[in-house]
């Protein structure tokens, strides 16, 4: 294929892949553009038997090399790091990793499970799980065995907890965040906390750039008091606008000073398990 068919053929997921490694919708961006750059480079593409699992390659080895350079940056971070959220169904449309990829390996929770793994865990992960390729094509890939490859991969699959069956629907959950906009709006704890599960954790991802909380929030009374306080402090202040955030509905809060934040969530047993607040405007400027 030429240039430009790769490119509407493999972009979105390319993209999928790299923003699941990295958690960034714009150094993801910036990689698939640099693969598709350096794949037109080539001096003899014709050369090349498999162009998805080169593209693929490329991808990943440049995930690989990004996540090993910035993991101190990472250390340092100031308070809770949160993925950058994807808003929107954008790059999830046309993706052959399918609705698993949509309904599961999109939302917060899980790029949060996906952080526990290092970042050769986490492509190995990706790229058999997720994108279903052969532990074979993974080797190669990933400069590892076949064997090995398969062993990462089982050992990773056993460290995810995670269970889809917990989350609601779409509908009954864009019912419920509505809900809780509403009760926490007109000051009604009741319904608050009968949203939210008992062992709830409210995350503040700031980066030490604009106010937030530095440790997270828990239990379903501490974070009812800190959001109902946050209400108060910023009342009039705020408009806010319900969206699709990582494949699940969520809130974007703008203030007057144009400070914003994106709301994501995570539920268990048809209840809020978890809040994700992202505030740091370096991880908001493509919202």
């Amino acid at each position: 294929m030429d240039i430009e068919t790769l490119y509407k053929t493999y972009r979105t997921p390319l993209f999928s892949l790299a923003y699941r490694m990295l958690g960034s919708v714009m150094d993801a961006e910036d990689i698939v553009q640099e693969t598709f750059l350096a794949y037109g480079g080539l001096q003899d593409p014709a050369a090349i038997q498999n162009e998805r699992a080169y593209l693929y390659k490329i991808v990943t080895n440049r995930c690989l090399d990004l996540l090993r350079s910035s993991a101190k940056k990472r250390e340092l971070y100031v308070g809770p790091w949160l993925p950058e959220p994807l808003i929107g169904n954008a790059h999830t449309e046309d993706d052959p990793s399918g609705a698993y990829l949509q309904r599961e390996s999109i939302t917060t929770a899980y790029l949060l499970l996906l952080q526990q793994l290092n970042a050769v865990e986490r492509a190995i992960f990706l790229l058999r799980e997720v994108f279903h390729y052969s532990y074979e094509e993974i080797a190669e890939m990933t400069g590892k065995s076949a064997a090995n490859c398969r062993q990462i991969h089982h050992r990773a699959k056993k460290s995810i907890h995670f269970d889809p069956d917990q989350r609601p629907s779409i509908t009954v959950a864009e019912k419920q965040i509505k809900q809780f906009a509403s009760s926490l709006l007109e000051g009604n704890t009741k319904k608050l906390l009968e949203l939210l599960s008992e062992n709830v954790v409210f995350y503040s991802d700031g980066g030490g750039k604009v106010r937030a909380a530095r440790v997270p929030v828990a239990g379903s009374n501490q974070v009812g008091v800190f959001l109902q306080n946050l209400l108060k402090m910023y009342a009039g202040a705020f408009s806010y606008f319900f969206i699709t955030v990582n494949g699940l509905p969520g809130i974007r809060i703008v203030m007057d000073d144009n400070m914003q934040y994106v709301f994501s969530f995570a539920f268990r047993n048809d209840r809020i398990e978890a809040i994700y607040s992202v505030a740091n405007p370096d991880k908001l400027r493509h919202v």
